[in-house]
């Protein structure tokens, strides 16, 4: 095991040492003191929405199954029988009485509680008492969205998110009601590349203009996006892989926040306008009246003027709150991860603001879209060639020293700035040499 002297000196101020990507002794190190101790997104409450409901899902190498237990609470429970240590449920989502072991039927209720055993005369009546499912110590509700902590102790979840919860609030204040809810199933897809991978390209303004430049040059030259309320499905796509090849000079005025835990978010690029049906078109005025039935139109304004684009919650989840996207990653070796995308259905807007949410998510989170494919294929070149040990460092110093405090985080002097890497680093290596 490395020891903290040495995890120190892979991160320096300007460069992180390659290993940190690609040995595999690290990995190892990074799912029982990042994922083993960091609080993680784990979905939206609205995936459970009745006694018996659940999922399933992981916390790093834990598969486990959220679940809303009889008192109404949601639970998460490790999916691991306490006989043999088969997993009691397959993956998918469901809705149950009982968790039951497809190996030798013992039969669980919703809280993890052990209620049948066949042969149960085989074994020591007290032992049969303590056996259960293992319950993740630490389940906590933010404006919606489900985090757990495999750790007993440590910061509360306010206290983890920070800065960062205005993002959550932007997103659920968007709705009418704030009520959101997760509709249109889940993409998922893997790459063979490092988990941090992802959570460093969401937030890079300095890529979209060359990694997607051949779906730029082709949004180019298609057919001007129809007018207010005239719109066609694929305008959206249009408008985005236009965007991505926006000027220098817009993705330098981009604002890029970061905070000392590793969440950052970006904004003041992207408007509701720019990307989807915006003020003018019908269906956008419709929702708007709509928010203002709910709050008044001072605090709907205020809601509507928010432009945050990409946030990322370290170290395991990206959500876009405009267009309703969230993603979660799972490590499954230091060269291979998988990505769930969930989309977000505002349930008291008109049904064709998640027509466009829809459309945002091919174009940008599908398996077949013009962005996500591009990113993919830089992904496992990034890995690959990390892999080599001809070179040791990773440079990340793009805007070092004209970094900026603003308001208790930390903001880059422009768009392209990698403070947030940056950030992300410093998280990491507090999280692995904490005691």
């Amino acid at each position: 095991m490395a020891a903290n002297e040495q995890l120190a000196m892979l991160i320096q101020p300007d460069r992180v040492h390659r290993s940190v990507y690609a040995d595999p002794a690290i990995f190892e190190l990074e799912m029982e003191r990042i994922f083993g101790r960091a609080w993680l997104v784990l979905g939206h409450e609205s995936q459970v929405p009745k006694a018996g409901d659940y999922f399933t899902t992981r916390m790093g190498r834990e598969p486990v199954i959220v679940v809303r237990k009889d008192d109404g609470e949601i639970g998460v429970l490790v999916n691991r029988c306490a006989h043999r240590g088969a997993m009691v449920s397959a993956e998918g989502r469901g809705n149950t009485e009982r968790f039951v072991c497809p190996y030798h039927g013992w039969s669980y209720d919703r809280s993890g509680e052990l209620k049948a055993v066949p042969f149960a005369s085989g074994y020591p009546a007290a032992k049969l008492q303590e056996l259960k499912l293992k319950a993740v110590p630490r389940v906590e509700v933010y404006r919606g969205f489900l985090f757990a902590s495999l750790a007993e102790s440590g910061p509360d979840l306010l206290e983890f998110l920070g800065p960062a919860r205005s993002s959550f609030d932007d997103l659920v204040d968007r709705a009418p009601g704030g009520e959101l809810e997760v509709a249109g199933g889940v993409f998922k897809h893997t790459y063979n590349g490092n988990w941090k991978l992802m959570l460093e390209n969401h937030l890079d303004g300095a890529h979209p203009a060359w990694v997607h430049a051949s779906s730029v040059a082709v949004a180019r030259g298609a057919p001007e996006p129809g007018k207010a309320g005239n719109e066609h499905y694929s305008d959206i796509a249009v408008r985005q892989m236009r965007q991505n090849g926006a000027p220098d000079a817009v993705w330098e005025s981009t604002g890029i926040w970061a905070t000392a835990r590793g969440h950052g978010y970006m904004g003041d690029y992207h408007s509701d306008d720019r990307l989807v049906v915006g003020l003018g078109n019908p269906v956008f005025d419709d929702y708007r009246r709509r928010l203002i039935e709910e709050v008044g139109e001072k605090e709907a304004d205020r809601a509507l003027r928010v432009t945050l684009w990409n946030t990322v919650v370290y170290p395991n989840c990206s959500f876009m709150s405009q267009f309703r996207q969230l993603r979660i990653i799972h490590p499954l070796a230091v060269d291979r991860s998988v990505v769930y995308t969930y989309s977000l259905r505002m349930k008291k807007a008109p049904a064709q603001m998640f027509r466009d949410t829809v459309a945002f998510a091919n174009v940008v989170n599908g398996t077949g879209s013009w962005v996500l494919t591009d990113d993919l294929e830089v992904y496992e070149r990034l890995q690959r060639g990390l892999s080599s040990a001809a070179v040791d460092w990773v440079y990340i110093g793009r805007g070092q020293g004209r970094d900026v405090e603003d308001d208790g985080v930390r903001r880059g002097a422009t768009g392209t700035s990698e403070v947030f890497i940056r950030a992300q680093m410093a998280a990491w290596l507090n999280y692995m040499t904490q005691q």
